[in-house]
């Protein structure tokens, strides 16, 4: 019982840490990346589909992707999608594909994406803290049941306590590197 409870919070607490660093990587470092448009809704014959089944995605320069429509139908849908979307950038539509210049960051928008960064890395940890509430309240849960001991629940909520601290260091190691690399110039 307690095996089975402690692993299923280390699972769901990797899953968070998964979850913020699939985030971080949506967030622009000034370098093309396709985790920044891949998600992003194309009205597609009109339902919304995400761009990374619609197309191809390649990085020719540090400052240049290039999205290859499966469907060229799709072109005009595709360039709207990127164009309307938040991320502040103009597709270059050739007939073939669709290429997009990513421009240099200024100082005040790199200051900008780190607070996103960090709220994102906060949300992570709240959710690791909120596995560890739900995991410690089915172990006390079955304490006061008698299905363990009290020494049990003392080394189980130990254990629980260090899986906690390591997921939140790995949250914590990602948000300094994705922070270098935003303010990197």
């Amino acid at each position: 019982m307690i095996d089975e409870t402690l692993l299923d919070a280390v699972d769901k607490m990797e899953k968070a840490v998964g979850h913020a660093q699939g985030q971080f990587s949506s967030v622009r470092t000034g370098r093309a990346n396709a985790a920044l448009v891949e998600k992003l809704p194309v009205d597609y014959y009109g339902s919304p589909v995400p761009l990374q089944q619609l197309a191809g995605f390649q990085v020719p320069e540090a400052r240049t992707l290039v999205v290859k429509p499966h469907d060229r139908g799709a072109m005009a849908a595709i360039e709207k999608a990127i164009r309307e979307s938040d991320l502040g950038l103009q597709p270059n539509n050739d007939g073939v594909v669709i290429r997009i210049a990513f421009p240099v960051l200024s100082e005040e928008r790199r200051r900008e994406y780190v607070k996103v960064v960090k709220n994102m890395a906060e949300e992570a940890r709240v959710a690791i803290r909120n596995v560890r509430r739900d995991a410690r309240r089915s172990l006390e849960t079955a304490a006061k049941n008698s299905e363990i001991s009290k020494d049990e629940l003392e080394r189980a909520e130990k254990d629980l306590e260090k899986y906690t601290h390591e997921h939140v260091d790995q949250v914590d190691k990602a948000l300094a590197r994705k922070e270098q690399e935003l303010l990197e110039v």
